[in-house]
């Protein structure tokens, strides 16, 4: 039993592992970001390299803990372990406050009875780099859970958020924070609202204590990943 815990928890070291190597190795097909995109990527990019460290070292800790505990001891607090990285990681649903952003068009009449197209991805980090700046902890696109490596790119001139079609506006984002009026307020006044307005799109926002998020169930790529031989790691 030893061995086998010990080997899952180094698999769970592996996948963050693999996780941060997977958000360093996003393809872009043209970079037609300005200077300020690319401060923020990179800003938000060490920030995510930082957590996922601090990941790995609380996991490490873990497994040092495991190795002087009784079986039973061990059992339970690897339950605890998943459960634990599971939320982190966005794979369960999740509920809280925060607030609740409608996005639609501003001249409806022009539409003509057409769809409006949607939302170019470079909006959508525009707006989720402004709520993770003002306190947003989890965000949801529609029904779209967003964690560190959901993609957002544009497919034959339609945005996709982890690997999925967003519908033509209005939509509708879902944001949890632990100060949930601050953020809003912080909101209702940024500059982003004035990017959207450039693409005859407006933004709303209302603080909601009800607020749930649905998990991230998408599979993650780590195909080059290899399970670490349990007797190796129960002689370690």
């Amino acid at each position: 039993m030893r061995k086998v815990i010990i080997a899952f928890v180094s698999l769970l070291i592996g996948l963050m592992v693999a996780i941060l190597f997977q958000s360093n190795q996003q393809p872009e097909d043209r970079d037609t970001r300005d200077l300020w995109e690319i401060r923020t990527e990179l800003r938000d990019k060490q920030m995510d390299q930082q957590n996922l460290y601090d990941q790995i070292r609380e996991a490490e800790q873990t497994l040092e803990q495991y190795q002087r505990q009784s079986n039973e001891e061990q059992i339970e607090t690897l339950k605890k372990s998943v459960e634990q990285l599971k939320v982190k990681a966005g794979l369960t649903e999740i509920d809280g406050r925060g607030i609740e952003i409608a996005v639609e068009p501003i001249f409806k009449e022009s539409l003509d009875g057409q769809a409006y197209p949607t939302i170019p991805p470079e909006l959508l980090y525009r707006l989720m780099n402004e709520l993770y700046t003002y306190g947003a902890t989890d965000i949801a696109i529609e029904q779209e859970r967003i964690i560190d490596v959901s993609p957002i790119r544009v497919v034959n001139g339609t945005t996709y958020v982890n690997n999925r079609p967003l519908p033509p506006v209005p939509i509708k984002i879902y944001v949890l924070s632990r100060d949930s009026q601050k953020l809003l307020d912080y909101m209702q006044v940024s500059k982003v609202n004035d990017y959207f307005a450039v693409e005859n799109l407006e933004i709303s926002y209302r603080v909601d204590y009800h607020l749930t998020l649905p998990a991230y169930n998408h599979p993650t790529d780590l195909e080059w990943i290899e399970p670490v031989d349990s007797e190796e790691a129960g002689d370690s």
